[in-house]
């Protein structure tokens, strides 16, 4: 029978362990918003996908005062100038139009951002991943979509936009490395 060390043993434990915690690591994705024409509004936002949460944390300037909808496009594209290119809400589940605390609503709806007086806004917010994911390939990842933040407020009530007007800053969702 071969004896084995017990150095040995636990140079394979520690390296099990490693790729178990390589594994449950988060993932990760991030947005540069760039100012679309006209606008001053930027800034970044970063996704953090754990278990069956994704959490959405961003940071923006630039807004005038006051209360911005704040939405997932369906294409990566913010070619044009006024950010049209982006196309429409992303809505994987085909919903009706809501914020993020009704149970029907657009994956991409994330309701609103309140800029203050010096027009800088924040936001933290967790969506099950049922609704949006970073997974690669799934029908409901984010990866590769825009987001954009509007003018004016999401009413959560106008179809299929919310009625939140001209769109101030866009960006490309892109993988974490």
């Amino acid at each position: 029978m071969r004896k084995i060390s017990i150095s040995y043993l636990l140079a394979v434990g520690v390296a099990l362990a490693a790729a178990g915690a390589a594994q449950a690591a988060d993932s990760t994705a991030d947005v540069v918003l760039k100012p679309t024409a006209g606008s001053a509004a930027s800034g970044s936002v970063r996704f953090t996908q754990q278990g069956d949460q994704l959490r959405i944390d961003a940071d923006l300037a630039g807004l005038a005062p006051g209360v911005h909808g704040f939405h997932l496009h369906e294409k990566g594209d913010c070619s044009a100038p006024d950010g049209t290119s982006a196309g429409g809400h992303f809505n994987p589940g085909n919903h009706q139009h809501g914020g993020p605390q009704t149970t029907a609503h657009h994956g991409g709806d994330f309701g609103n951002i309140t800029a203050d007086a010096s027009g800088k806004a924040s936001l933290h917010l967790s969506v099950p991943t049922s609704q949006i994911s970073l997974d690669a390939g799934a029908a409901n990842s984010i990866i590769g979509r825009g987001l954009i933040v509007h003018a004016d407020p999401d009413d959560f009530v106008t179809q299929p936009t919310g009625n939140s007007g001209k769109r101030l800053a866009c960006g490309v969702v892109v993988a974490g490395k």
